[in-house]
C-alpha cells in the first residue's frame, strides 16, 4: 500500500510517499507523477522517502526514471540512501540530488 500526500510550495513541489513502492501502487504513483509534472513549471519535484518500507525491482526503476527527469529525493535511513546511491550513480560527483537528515 502507498499513500502519496503532495505538499506546494513556492518553488518546490514534494511528493511525501509512505508504504511500500512496488506492484499495483506504482501505477498510481506515475500518474501523480506525470500530473506534477505537467503543472509544476520551474518548480523543483522533491519525492520524500522518509516514510518509505519496501522498494521492490520496479519501484527502483520508477526511481530512476523520476530522476532522469530532475527529482530530488529526500532520504533519512539506510535502505532509501542505499537506493538513490544506486540510481545517481551516474550523476557527477558534487551534483548529487539526494538530501540525508
Amino acid at each position: 500500500m502507498l499513500r502519496i500526500t503532495i505538499h506546494e510550495e513556492r518553488h518546490a513541489i514534494t511528493l511525501h510517499l509512505e508504504g511500500t513502492l512496488a506492484g499495483q501502487s506504482l501505477r498510481v504513483l506515475e500518474e501523480c507523477w506525470q500530473g506534477t509534472i505537467a503543472r509544476r513549471g520551474k518548480s523543483i519535484l522533491r519525492v520524500d522517502l522518509t516514510d518509505v518500507t519496501f522498494v521492490d525491482d520496479a519501484g527502483e526503476a520508477c526511481l530512476a526514471a523520476m530522476h532522469r527527469q530532475g527529482a530530488r529525493f529526500v532520504a533519512v535511513d539506510c535502505m532509501t540512501k542505499a537506493i538513490i546511491a544506486e540510481i545517481t550513480r551516474s550523476s557527477l560527483p558534487g551534483n548529487s540530488k539526494i538530501t540525508a537528515t
